[in-house]
């Protein structure tokens, strides 16, 4: 470990990760992936709240399925640096048409997006399809801080389409919500938290317990076991709790240093999570489900038990 690149143990790196996947492929054989709701498929992902009923559907209910780094498609050089920072390869615009609903969106100083020391595209860009994405829907509905941010996310995102902070929204329906449409979640560096009752919420209402490793059961088990400890359930929760089904390279090896390969390694075990949560008894706990690379089999899982969690269904 350490800021040195091991060249020596790749193998034993890759023997390593590969045990491990494999560890958990003989879980979804022994076990199953099936969790309540794990059949529901969508008519329309664009529209999928829609689809459940937003005046039946209320915030504590759902599980958001989301994106890691959402804004990354197309970040760096080709074949260069783009392999060690592009975790999404569909656009802001486009992940929320396949049915995401929670981004992860990181902005330098220049107000344009990133993913360490690699820039992309202006953040108008995910704001542009932000907005191009809510006006095709009727009732569906964060180095140093750029300057003067916050006003600049309420001149964009207004117009009523900001939700206001307030511990109420938990309990309401998605139609008592609107017109509006966001929840966004500020975490700047150093500039001022946002205030009780304003605009964008503070960080303290999106949560998580992040691990950064490259290992897929070790990740699984993280997530297992800090989702358990969560208390209460969501349907009493005052704020947002993540697990992120996401493995990450760490830096230190020739074998893990490049995104794709490295959170491949956990992406296929989606379902299999869920799953496991639900045979643990917690599944009244799972909130906010993200990935890299999303697709529509993992937006169909979050769908499917949110589904069930509104039949309520037993284990959710």
């Amino acid at each position: 470990m350490g800021s040195a690149v091991s060249f020596l143990d790749v193998p034993g790196r890759l023997h390593e990760a590969a045990t491990q996947e494999q560890a958990l492929a003989a879980l979804l054989s022994s076990s199953g992936d099936s969790f309540p709701g794990s059949g529901y498929r969508p008519a329309n992902r664009k529209t999928w709240m829609e689809g459940l009923g937003p005046s039946t559907l209320r915030v504590h209910q759902v599980v958001w399925p989301g994106t890691h780094d959402s804004a990354t498609n197309g970040i760096g050089v080709p074949a260069v640096t783009r392999p060690f920072a592009e975790c999404q390869t569909l656009s802001v615009y486009e992940q929320l048409a396949m049915g995401c609903r929670v981004l992860d969106v990181r902005v330098r100083e220049d107000r344009r997006v990133c993913h360490g020391v690699l820039a992309g595209y202006s953040v108008d860009v995910v704001l542009d399809g932000v907005k191009r994405f809510l006006s095709e829907t009727s009732s569906e509905f964060g180095q140093r801080d750029p300057p003067g941010f916050a006003r600049y996310l309420v001149e964009r995102l207004g117009g009523g389409l900001l939700i206001r902070e307030g511990d109420g929204v938990f309990d309401k329906t998605i139609a008592e919500l609107l017109p509006g449409r966001v929840i966004c979640v500020s975490k700047p560096r150093q500039s001022p938290a946002p205030n009780p009752g304003d605009l964008l919420w503070s960080a303290g209402y999106l949560r998580d317990d992040w691990i950064n490793t490259d290992m897929p059961r070790t990740k699984f088990d993280s997530n297992l076991g800090n989702l358990s400890r969560q208390n209460p359930p969501a349907t009493q929760r005052r704020f947002f709790y993540r697990v992120e089904n996401t493995c990450t390279p760490v830096g230190d090896n020739l074998a893990s240093l490049t995104v794709e390969p490295v959170t491949r390694r956990i992406h296929r075990f989606a379902r299999l999570f869920i799953s496991r949560v639900v045979a643990q008894g917690h599944g009244n706990k799972l909130q906010v489900f993200s990935t890299d690379f999303i697709d529509g089999d993992f937006v169909d899982a979050c769908v499917g038990f949110t589904r069930a969690r509104m039949d309520g269904a037993q284990g959710t």
